[in-house]
C-alpha cells in the first residue's frame, strides 16, 4: 500500500511539473544577422523585424529566446541536426522545404522582385533578365523561383553570402533578387545607387520551420497560438509598421 501511495505521487509529480519544465526550457532560434531589415547586427547587437517578432513570440509563450547566428546556407541544417528549434529569418514556405519540415502559420505576406543599378534601363523586370548575371542569397529559395522560368538556362546565377545589393550597385552583376520588402529597405535606407526593377513576379509566405516530431509539432502549435494572439492584438501590425511602413503580415 505504502509503495502504491509512493508510485502514484511520482506519477502526479511527473505528469504537473513535466510541462513546466518544457515551459521553462529557451526558444532556440536561428538567424544570419546579415539580412537587413528583418535581421542584422548593429553595435553588437541583433536587430530587425524578425528579431522584434520572435521576442515578442517569446513573451507570449513565457520562454526566454536564444538567438544562434550562423551563414543562412547553414542554418537548416542547424535545424534538422536539433541545435536549434526554429529559423527567424524570413523563411519562404516552399513544396521541397515542406517535405522536410513542418510550418507556422505565416506572418509575412511578400513578393519576389528584381533590383538593378540605377541608370540600367535594359532590365525593366524579369522578362529581361535572359543573358544576363543575376545575384541571390545562397540556400535562399529565389534562385529556385529564378530556375523556374521558362528561359531560366540564359541566366547566369550566382549565390551570395551577402553583399549582393553592393555588388549590383558596383556593376559586378547586372541584378540581384531577393523579396520586395527588403529590397525596398535596403533602397532607402543604405546608399547605394539601386532600383526596382518592375512588379513582383511571384507571391511569398514566410512562417517558421520545425522538425517533424513530436516536440517540434508542440512547438509549431505554441508559436500558432501565439501569432494568432499578438495578430488579434495587433502587435504584428505595429512591429511592421515600425520597420516598414506598412502591415505585411496580413495578406
Amino acid at each position: 500500500m505504502k509503495t502504491l501511495l509512493i508510485n502514484t505521487l511520482l506519477m502526479v509529480s511527473l505528469f504537473t511539473t513535466t510541462p513546466l519544465l518544457a515551459q521553462d526550457d529557451p526558444l532556440r532560434v536561428g538567424m544570419s544577422g546579415q539580412y537587413f531589415p528583418f535581421t542584422f547586427v548593429e553595435q553588437d547587437e541583433l536587430k530587425g523585424f524578425d528579431v522584434d517578432i520572435m521576442n515578442a513570440l517569446a513573451k507570449e509563450m513565457g520562454r526566454e529566446v536564444k538567438y544562434e547566428t550562423a551563414n543562412f546556407s547553414g542554418l537548416f541544417g542547424m535545424l534538422g541536426a536539433g541545435r536549434i528549434d526554429t529559423v527567424a529569418n524570413q523563411i519562404t514556405i516552399t513544396e521541397e522545404r515542406k517535405k522536410a519540415y513542418i510550418f507556422s502559420e505565416p506572418y509575412v505576406y511578400d513578393g519576389a522582385q528584381v533590383v538593378v543599378k540605377k541608370g540600367n534601363n535594359e532590365i525593366q523586370g524579369v522578362e529581361d533578365l535572359k543573358g544576363k548575371t543575376v545575384a541571390v542569397n545562397l540556400g535562399s529559395n529565389f534562385e529556385d523561383l529564378l530556375q523556374e522560368l521558362p528561359y531560366a538556362d540564359q541566366i547566369d546565377i550566382k549565390t551570395y553570402e551577402s553583399n549582393l545589393e553592393r555588388d549590383t550597385a558596383l556593376g559586378r552583376v547586372d541584378a540581384f533578387v531577393m523579396d520586395r520588402v527588403s529590397a525596398s529597405q535596403i533602397i532607402k535606407e543604405k546608399p547605394l545607387p539601386l532600383k526596382l526593377a518592375g512588379p513582383t513576379f511571384s507571391s511569398i509566405t514566410n512562417a517558421y520551420p520545425f522538425k517533424d516530431t513530436e516536440k517540434g509539432r508542440a512547438l509549431r502549435d505554441e508559436v500558432n497560438q501565439a501569432l494568432a494572439t499578438l495578430r488579434d492584438r495587433g502587435t504584428l501590425k505595429d512591429i511592421s509598421e515600425k520597420w516598414f511602413g506598412t502591415d505585411i503580415t496580413r495578406p
